[in-house]
Formats: structure tokens, C-alpha cells, sequence
């Protein structure tokens, strides 16, 4: 993958930067782990038509051809006997229980994975969502480590300069020196994590990336509608995908306990069979005259009724299959539970987490007016000498970190957002759709990481 330094990819933006639906796109197309999920349910759709199977006709067909010798010593005799035999057997189904439960399992099965397909097609919108923001999160954060590593490179060669002047001390030096190395050395972590972030978009896409069009600062930052945590939990109950797959799998593990217990059942079927080959073959010969001319005249026989099985005891089988199936049964319901109580801890975490996240925006924002002004008073109070170089170089670093805040706010409230629908069960590509209007394809991070009016 061809990955731009941060340098170059401030300075010059690729003409056709790669869009947050067209990333969807390629990751629905490509990703490895959604096309395994679809071919593992199309593979536990088999399971309705083998279930059904066991109510349907059985019908076999074969032949058996063979010969037999018969030798006898007194008085000496030596007779051989061969014949074909061609017969065809029927068995239909009449009463069994435990197959019928069987086949309602089957059915509850492919609806438990019907949804939890659909739950990880609607996964793989907010991880399309949040590899996209991830990366342009990693892009602000390099723009604004370069800004901060060249804001300390000029107080360090101010620095210097007052310095040589007589109007400052080797310790402004060395702490502006010291300033600098550690903003160039967060710069070259950042710029490893811009690289990492394109690799994950990579590895979902099967795409290489060397721009994304960038998020404006125009994106309105609205709570959700309605702003009530229990009406979200309430949808998010009613909803979720995969809370709704954890009901199929309870129902089926409930058909499969009583599957279980028809295993005490009688069972009827109607079974027919027809033969068809020569007397010998059949053994209406005498054995003293195998293969005497004038005995192997054609037979054939068929029967047809009805068969009733009482099953009596089979070593405890049933017995266990049913504890079995039982505590299987308790563990889907524990598991329904379990996911009932992640969904409504999810919902109501991203639903608070919006709401900070609004606050953290506004609270950022002027934090980085604040911090502006901050660094221009302590440089004029180095002037006037009320102030040293470490209160300037405190005052930058202060003023970039509320940057990084800032925009860790802002791309945390559009994840939160998303995780929301998605807890809730309304995510879809729509939503993607609705983000992709604030997106700014003209962005460069050097220049748009801050809001136009900063």
C-alpha cells in the first residue's frame, strides 16, 4: 500500500480522496469475516430440508448376486447353486415425534442465523464508519503534532537567538530544546498510527488508500431525538439483531429438548419392499439339487405394512440426551440474558456518551481560543520579562493537546451516534449517507484540523 508521508499528504491532497460510502461499499464486497458469515448461513440453511428429510418416503434399490457351493461326502457329491436377486425397499413415516421437533429446531436455527447474518451486515456499517473516522482521527492528530513540533522549533530558535542576544539563559535553551525533541518524537509515533489506521482500512476493503476525503467542522452536533435513555433502551429491546437471534436460539434449543424426549415415543412407519430373481436365488430349490435343470423358474415377491417400534431402553441414551438438551436450554436463556443486559448497557453508554461528547466539543473549542490567547501573552510577557520560555512552551503544549481533544470529541460523537442505531437496531447505510453531506473533499489536515474561524 502506497501511504503519503504526513508532510507530503498535508501539503498536496490526492485529486479523488476515497469517500466514507464507497469504503462501505468495497468492505460489503470484500471483507473476509461478512463473506464467511454469509456462507456459514448458507450452510446452516441445509439444515431445514435434512430435517425435513427424515418425514419424507425413504426408498433404496439394489441387487445381490451369488453363488453357493454345496459338498458332500457321502454319498460324493458336488452342487453349485447362483442366482440374482433385484429388490426395492419403501419406508414412509407415520408417526415420529422426536423428527418433527426436530424439523421445528431446524427451522428456529435458520432464523437465529438469518439475523445474526443480518446483525453482522449491520456491524460492518460502524466498522466501515469507525475505521474511516479512526483514520482521519490519526490524520488531525499527526496535522496537529506537525503544527506543535514547528511551534517549538521557532521557540527553540528564538531561543537560541535571545540566547546569543544575552537575553536569556542556557535553560531556555535546553528546555526548549528538550520541548522540541519530545513534539518531534510524538509527531513520528503519530504518523506510524496514520500508517496502521490506512492498514486497517486496507485489510477491510482489500483497497489501498492514500487519502480520505475529511470530515468539516460544519457537522451539527445535535443530541439524539428522542433524548430519553429509556426510550432508546425500550427500541433497542425490541430491535436488536442479535437480541432477537438469542429468542430463535432459546426456541430452538427448547424444540431440541423436546426432540429429546420423543425419544420415549413410539414410532409408526408404512414399509413396503418388493423382490424379484430365479427359485434358487430365493432358496426354494432343494439343496440336493442345485443346479438341476427344470428349478430355476423366475419369483417374485413383495409385501407391504405397517411397522410399530416401542422403543424400551437403549443403555440411558435418551435419559442423558435429554440432561443434556435440558442444561443446553438453561445456557441459551442465560445467554439471552447476558445479551439483553449488553444491549441495554450499550445503548445507554452511547446514548451518555453522545451527550458528553456535545459538551467536550464546546468545552474543547474554547479551550483552544483560550489556549491562543495563552500563548500570545506569555510570549509578549517573555518580552516585557514577566514570563520565561518554559511558561510559552507549557502554554503550546497545553494549546495542541486541547486540539487533540477537540477532534477526539468531535469523531467521538459521530461514532457514539452510530453505535446508538446500531445498539438499537436502526443502523443502516443511510446514516453513512447522511455523514457523507459534511464531508469536505477538498480537505487538507494541515490546514483543516482546526476550525476555519481558529
Amino acid at each position: 500500500m502506497v501511504v503519503c508521508s504526513g508532510e507530503a499528504f498535508a501539503q498536496m491532497p490526492s485529486a479523488r480522496p476515497a469517500e466514507l460510502l464507497a469504503v462501505y461499499q468495497a468492505a460489503s464486497i470484500n471483507d473476509a469475516q461478512l463473506s464467511s458469515a454469509r456462507h456459514a448461513f448458507q450452510a446452516q440453511t441445509e439444515a431445514v430440508p435434512q430435517a425435513r428429510s427424515g418425514l419424507l418416503p425413504n426408498i433404496t434399490a439394489g441387487a445381490t448376486s451369488e453363488v453357493t457351493r454345496l459338498d458332500r461326502d457321502e454319498p460324493s457329491l458336488v452342487r453349485e447353486r447362483s442366482g440374482t436377486t433385484f429388490r426395492a425397499n419403501l419406508s414412509q413415516p407415520l408417526f415420529r415425534m422426536d423428527r418433527w421437533y426436530q424439523l421445528k429446531a431446524a427451522k428456529l436455527s435458520v432464523s437465529q442465523a438469518a439475523l445474526e447474518l443480518s446483525a453482522k451486515e449491520q456491524a460492518l456499517i460502524f466498522t466501515s464508519a469507525q475505521a474511516y473516522f479512526e483514520t482521519l482521527r490519526e490524520l488531525d492528530a499527526l496535522a496537529a503534532a506537525q503544527a506543535e513540533e514547528a511551534a517549538l522549533l521557532r521557540q527553540r530558535d528564538q531561543a537560541q537567538g535571545r540566547l546569543e542576544d544575552g537575553a536569556s539563559s542556557i535553560t531556555d535553551v535546553y528546555d526548549a530544546q528538550a520541548a522540541y525533541d519530545n513534539a518531534r518524537a510524538n509527531r513520528q509515533q503519530t504518523q506510524r498510527k496514520v500508517d496502521d489506521a490506512y492498514e486497517a482500512l486496507s485489510r477491510l476493503t482489500k483497497q489501498s488508500y492514500d487519502s480520505i476525503a475529511g470530515m468539516g467542522h460544519q457537522l451539527p452536533m445535535d443530541p439524539p431525538v428522542p433524548n430519553d435513555s429509556t426510550a432508546w433502551v425500550n427500541t433497542a429491546v425490541q430491535q436488536n439483531l442479535q437480541l432477537q437471534a438469542a429468542e430463535f436460539a432459546v426456541g430452538a434449543a427448547e424444540q431440541t429438548l423436546s426432540q429429546r424426549k420423543a425419544g420415549h415415543a413410539p414410532t409408526v412407519d408404512a414399509v413396503a419392499s418388493y423382490r424379484k430373481g430365479d427359485n434358487d436365488s430365493f432358496g426354494y430349490s432343494n439343496p440336493t439339487d442345485f443346479g438341476r435343470d427344470g428349478y430355476r423358474d423366475s419369483v417374485a415377491q413383495s409385501s407391504i405394512g405397517i411397522e410399530l417400534n416401542i422403543p424400551l431402553y437403549s443403555g440411558g441414551m435418551v435419559n442423558s440426551q435429554v440432561r443434556e438438551s435440558t442444561e443446553k436450554l438453561y445456557q441459551s436463556k442465560d445467554e439471552h440474558e447476558d445479551r439483553r443486559r449488553e444491549v441495554v448497557l450499550n445503548t445507554r453508554n452511547a446514548f451518555r456518551g453522545i451527550n458528553a461528547d456535545i459538551e467536550q466539543t464546546k468545552a474543547r473549542l474554547q479551550s483552544i481560543r483560550s489556549g491562543f490567547k495563552s500563548v500570545e501573552a506569555n510570549k509578549v510577557g517573555v518580552d516585557v520579562g514577566s514570563r520565561n520560555v518554559a511558561d510559552v512552551l507549557n502554554a503550546e503544549r497545553q494549546l495542541y493537546s486541547a486540539v487533540r481533544d477537540y477532534n477526539d470529541a468531535r469523531y467521538d460523537y459521530i461514532l457514539d451516534s452510530l453505535k446508538l442505531k446500531q445498539a438499537a437496531g436502526t443502523l443502516s447505510p443511510d446514516d453513512l449517507s447522511a455523514l457523507s453531506m459534511y464531508l469536505k473533499r477538498d480537505y487538507v489536515p494541515s490546514r483543516d484540523f482546526l476550525p476555519p474561524n481558529l
